[in-house]
């Protein structure tokens, strides 16, 4: 791997953020480079939020991912999906949680989309609606490959307060579940 890019996006309040700290931390205690940047609108919560997550093995000269040069993107609302899509080279991967954002034909044609029911898996699978960074986490890095998966999960382990160690184990190995079931899959058509 010498540079991924990855972009998750959302609405204020439901925590892409973190998923965004603990691939840029990994990929530094792998002993590579992590940036993560944050972009969202004024409103605190419901506005629509973006994270760009560069890992690479050589230094890291702009923080911020240029149209066209995202490698993955993984969205949980259609407001930031549709305002921030276009970051997305052409086929991409995009996941997208089939209950909140509906892709056009068109995108289905430019990029390759994949379902992946992200927030559904943390309130009903998980029990706790606050593990989907990390559902999304380990979906993201199951298709990116991007950081061993030992790594990240210690790397998680480490950010999240202890009394959600095991919620958040179950959240990763969900998220590793679906993206390996809806790669099967493929893409939607």
């Amino acid at each position: 791997m010498s540079r991924i890019i990855m972009r998750f996006t959302g609405v204020g309040g439901q925590g892409v953020l973190l998923a965004g700290e603990i691939f840029a931390a990994a990929k530094i205690k792998q002993g590579g480079y992590g940036v993560k940047t944050a972009t969202y609108t004024s409103q605190v919560r419901g506005g629509p939020t973006v994270v760009d997550i560069q890992l690479s093995d050589e230094p890291i000269l702009y923080p911020y991912a240029n149209d066209g040069e995202v490698d993955l993107m993984l969205s949980v609302a259609q407001v930031s999906y549709d305002q921030f899509k276009k970051g997305v080279k052409d086929g991409g991967d995009i996941i997208v949680d089939p209950n909140l954002v509906t892709p056009s034909e068109e995108d289905k044609k430019r990029w390759r989309i994949y379902e992946i029911p992200v927030i559904t898996i943390a309130k009903e699978e998980v029990g706790n609606v606050i593990t989907q960074s990390v559902v999304a986490l380990g979906a993201a890095n199951t298709f990116t490959r991007a950081i061993d998966d030992d790594l990240l999960i210690e790397t998680m382990l480490s950010k999240v307060p202890p009394k959600v160690h095991e919620a958040n184990l179950k959240a990763y190995e969900l998220g590793k579940k679906y993206a390996l079931e809806a790669l099967e899959k493929g893409p939607m058509k």
